[in-house]
């Protein structure tokens, strides 16, 4: 059966997966590691973080911006993990904080290492968003 299971909720079936761990530079998802920041999505798929879309506007991936904050949302999820990084350096622009308080989406922000254990006990459908570095 493996780490991950599955879950309904009303007509969707979704998938949980575990994070197993994180080290400066990497983070482990069900036995792979990932080299980059990552987005995990309520459906359970890993991918690439958009921090290019914050990197444009303020120089750095440590802001996220409304544009990356609009490119991990997903309609109807109420929760977001962020981790900030191995030293707690992310943070969300004035515009990207409103937004997701504008669709009722719940920010949970803490150290990635914080993050992973938050984001590994929420039941409920959530997002995660991961920096791995600073």
């Amino acid at each position: 059966m493996g780490c991950c299971t599955e879950w309904k909720t009303g007509n969707a079936k979704r998938t949980t997966m575990k994070i197993d761990k994180t080290a400066f530079g990497s983070i482990t998802v069900d036995g792979i590691t990932y080299e980059h920041d990552i987005v995990i999505t309520a459906e359970g798929k890993v991918k690439k973080r958009k921090k290019k879309l914050s990197k444009a506007i303020y120089g750095t991936s440590h802001i996220i911006s409304i544009d990356e904050a609009k490119s991990v949302y997903e309609k109807g999820v109420k929760r977001l993990i962020i981790g900030t990084g191995q030293y707690d350096n992310v943070r969300l622009s004035e515009e990207a904080e409103a937004y997701f308080e504008k669709k009722g989406c719940r920010v949970r922000m803490e150290a990635t290492p914080k993050a992973i254990k938050r984001f590994n006990k929420e039941e409920k459908t959530k997002i995660g968003l991961f920096h791995v570095t600073c």
